[in-house]
């Protein structure tokens, strides 16, 4: 009888234990979630306020790429924590892409009627960073006119005007026609 009674108390037991945990477990899956929200960006000037990361990122790493540069071409490192500080208005570059973005959504609104986004953002439609920047932080000014022209695409390279190909005869003079083919040599039977 004492045998009996023992195994009934030890089956108890455990039963007890498991009871325990799984409401242990149900508990704390019933709470509210203890981690905090995404804290906001701060500081954010040209960009929606309530951007979210995964947009924040996927902008940030559109003007890393068409500039060239990281992070630090216009943000601060804080000395302190020993990283970036986002939000600080420390380097010149960071207030100059404030004002390069806001030409380019006033470009593409004006001229070629982008609408806004669901964020309020107009969409991109024609002209960014990379339209001008090419992968380069400081993109170099150079005039159309000191271009050498090149035929257009269905355009023979001797075209009046149009500087020849590397390799290539160059063109002959306006007016004049173009020179003769080389004469094949002949073979002998």
């Amino acid at each position: 009888m004492f045998k009996r009674a023992y195994i009934i108390m030890t089956i108890n037991k455990k039963l007890l234990a498991t009871i325990g945990l799984l409401s242990a477990v149900v508990f704390m899956a019933m709470s509210p979630d203890a981690k905090p929200a995404d804290e906001p960006f701060k500081n954010l000037k040209v960009l929606p306020k309530n951007i979210s990361k995964e947009e924040m990122h996927k902008t940030m790493e559109e003007w890393e790429h068409a500039l060239g540069a990281r992070c630090s071409f216009c943000h601060v490192r804080n000395e302190d924590t020993k990283k970036m500080d986002f939000a600080a208005d420390g380097k010149p570059e960071k207030e100059m892409a404030r004002e390069m973005y806001k030409m380019t959504q006033d470009i593409n609104k004006k001229y070629f009627h982008a609408q806004k986004d669901s964020t309020d953002r107009i969409m991109e439609s024609s002209i960014n960073c990379y339209s001008c920047h090419r992968g380069v932080s400081h993109p170099e000014v150079v005039r159309a006119s000191e271009l050498p022209r090149q035929a257009p695409a269905g355009q023979p390279s001797w075209a009046p005007g149009t500087t020849p190909a590397p390799g290539t005869t160059p063109a002959p003079a306006a007016g004049a026609t173009p020179p003769a083919p080389a004469p094949v040599p002949e073979k002998k039977p």
